[in-house]
């Protein structure tokens, strides 16, 4: 007798976990049989990363990464899911034009399976947000440190300290507003984290952004103990998880129950 299949995960699902107060686990995966073993084990959202110009592809930085890496990579990625929400990145220069571009481009990721994109930064591009949103693509916003704005900010470093602050919450709440469903924090001080959580009525998943985020992702090599860079919120879940499977269900735990990312794991100020 065959198991039914389980229940997918949607974007309203997600609104309501984070009504309920209950933790959003999510990674980054690149193929079918890694992203396989994440839906297996239980993880809520898969996403297709264009971290995979660095851990992938080995380049710099993700700025190289094309339409057609993140096209390719995310049809192998959906092949592996049945139950995870399947977000995937519109690269570099896919998003920053006119809106038919975007659409078009957008329409691309959903065509090769994704369930929602994902775009850095805010300002200027929330016209775009609406745009896409206002046309039946589900969009994801990501704001803090976004690696596609590494030249401007000079490196990989934590934004929203100081009066930084007050700007990151404003484009929260404009990527609220032009539509968004879920909210990205990437290496934002903690306390600043949890003030954009509780000001937005979206799911926030953060990364380097403290527990006090909706939901975690982290970069699988990351996770895996892979990584080249190791910044501070990374955790090494190989290392006690038993093997990969058992390092993505050691993950999912400790963020459904509140144990990473820990204080040391995360920016204070």
């Amino acid at each position: 007798m065959s198991l039914p299949l389980p229940q997918a995960v949607t974007v309203p699902q997600l609104t309501l976990m984070k009504g309920e107060g209950r933790k959003i686990a999510a990674m980054t995966a690149y193929d079918a049989s890694f992203a396989r073993a994440m839906d297996e084990a239980g993880m809520d959202v898969i996403l297709v990363g264009d971290s995979l110009g660095m851990v992938v592809q080995g380049r710099k930085t993700t700025l190289p990464v094309t339409l057609a890496d993140m096209v390719y990579h995310t049809a192998c990625v959906a092949r592996g899911i049945r139950h995870a929400l399947l977000i995937a990145d519109m690269p570099f220069l896919t998003f920053q034009g006119a809106p038919t571009d975007a659409l078009k481009c957008a329409g691309a990721l959903m065509q090769a399976g994704a369930n929602m994109v994902k775009v850095e930064g805010a300002g200027p591009l929330v016209e775009n947000v609406a745009y896409l949103c206002a046309r039946g693509i589900p969009v994801c916003g990501h704001i803090g440190l976004t690696p596609q704005f590494v030249n401007t900010f000079g490196g990989f470093k934590v934004q929203g300290r100081g009066a930084q602050g007050a700007e990151l919450k404003a484009q929260a709440q404009q990527l609220a507003a032009a539509g968004v469903g879920v909210l990205v924090l990437e290496a934002v001080p903690a306390p600043l984290a949890a003030e954009i959580s509780q000001m937005v009525t979206i799911p926030t998943i953060g990364i380097g952004a403290g527990v006090a985020c909706d939901g975690q992702v982290l970069v699988m090599h990351d996770a895996l103990g892979l990584g080249v860079r190791r910044p501070r919120f990374v955790r090494d879940f190989l290392a006690t998880g038993g093997g990969i499977a058992g390092a993505f269900r050691a993950y999912i735990d400790a963020v459904r129950t509140g144990a990473f990312p820990s204080v040391e794991e995360s920016y204070t100020g």
